[in-house]
């Protein structure tokens, strides 16, 4: 007979990793998204050597996988004398990775809206600021959310790797409670069932940004 172990402290203990996962996941998205937009618009209306430059260093963070990056940096962060927490480096290296991705997002949608318009705008007298915040960026921000929300939800599941560097987060915590439990199946369907309370909301504001924009 299946004999439910799991207790509800086994589930609040679940639920406490579950907020370091957000936590994980606010600081990487954010420090992703400030990154990704500041090299995106480099990349967009910079061309030349220092877009190529910047290009082939975000290369080598989309090209290495996401957990080699975390133990490199979680090794080498004392050898260099930085004192930096766990949670720090998770942070850090999470948000680098999710800007290697944002920054191809922004480029891209920037290089979508189209030159007339922009040439339309300077030609009325719109500096290249002006230009930029009220005429490219609310263009772009249409083509590029679906992508960002797409990074959003991969980097909130990538933060599972985390545990390899201590970090006690919802997949940690869940095989901890595996490990006292022996009840693989239930607790992985309660980890679960939590990751997509988590993800589903940011996927429906998404969907329901899309839709009112293509309405208007």
């Amino acid at each position: 007979m299946f004999d439910a172990t799991v207790s509800l402290q086994d589930v609040l203990f679940m639920l406490h990793g579950a907020g370091i996962t957000l936590l994980l996941t606010f600081w990487a998205v954010l420090g992703g998204t400030v990154l990704g937009l500041g090299f995106g618009l480099l990349r967009a209306t910079a061309p030349g050597w220092p877009s190529l430059a910047l290009g082939a260093v975000l290369d080598v963070f989309r090209s290495v996988p996401l957990l080699i990056q975390i133990i490199l940096v979680n090794a080498f962060a004392p050898i260099l004398g930085l004192d930096l927490s766990a949670f720090t480096i998770g942070c850090i290296v999470l948000a680098t990775y999710g800007a290697a991705y944002c920054t191809e997002i922004v480029r891209a949608s920037v290089l979508a809206v189209p030159l007339p318009t922009r040439r339309a705008a300077r030609s009325l007298g719109m500096t290249w600021w002006d230009d930029l915040t009220a005429i490219v960026l609310p263009m772009a921000l249409r083509v590029g959310l679906p992508g960002w929300i797409g990074l959003a939800l991969g980097l909130m599941k990538d933060s599972a790797l985390v545990l390899w560097i201590g970090i006690i987060e919802l997949l940690r915590s869940s095989q901890i409670v595996i490990t006292r439990t022996q009840q693989p199946l239930l607790v992985l369907g309660i980890a679960g069932a939590i990751y997509f309370v988590i993800s589903f909301p940011i996927a429906r504001a998404g969907a329901w940004f899309e839709r009112r924009w293509h309405d208007q």
